[in-house]
């Protein structure tokens, strides 16, 4: 198995855990940039003409790893893999957002859910003919966007012990 390294940071408007959105939804006009390492930059070129792009980074403040959480829209414990919680095994999270400028390494977006210093793994375009699923089932997930969109996050993960 390959060694994932951070190639970035993510810089966001959060400094704190504590009253997050817990989703993009949730956060559709925060801006926040990403700033790539110089040695990747050149790996950004094209990326300009996408809408959205997909974020992989690391839950660096997750100390821990918990099975069953109780997720954010839920009162009731759940298996960690059908949750968006960062107490998963390897603290690796995943956030689409809308992609607003490339200025050298330097890539501008909005929607930023994800706490500032958040390690960046790895950038990929969100592509609608690959991604895009018409049918789908959001399983015990059972809210309303606005509700999504109200939600903040609170201290239930205690990811700093």
């Amino acid at each position: 198995m390959h060694d994932i390294k951070s190639i970035g940071i993510i810089h966001s408007p959060h400094h704190s855990i504590e009253d997050m959105p817990i989703q993009p939804k949730g956060a559709s006009e925060v801006e926040g940039y990403i700033l790539v390492d110089e040695k990747y930059s050149s790996g950004l070129q094209d990326i300009d003409g996408f809408s959205h792009i997909y974020i992989l980074y690391s839950f660096h403040e997750a100390k821990r790893t918990e099975l069953m959480v109780t997720p954010f829209m839920d009162n009731q414990k759940r298996g960690v893999f059908s949750t968006r919680s960062p107490l998963r095994p390897n603290h690796i999270g995943i956030s689409v957002v809308r992609l607003k400028s490339v200025e050298g390494n330097k890539v501008v977006v909005e929607g930023i859910d994800i706490l500032d210093g958040t390690p960046l793994l790895d950038i990929k375009p969100y592509i609608t003919q690959f991604d895009a699923v018409k049918e789908s089932t959001s399983g015990w997930l059972q809210v309303s966007d606005d509700e999504i969109c109200k939600k903040r996050s609170d201290n239930r993960f205690g990811i700093k012990s």
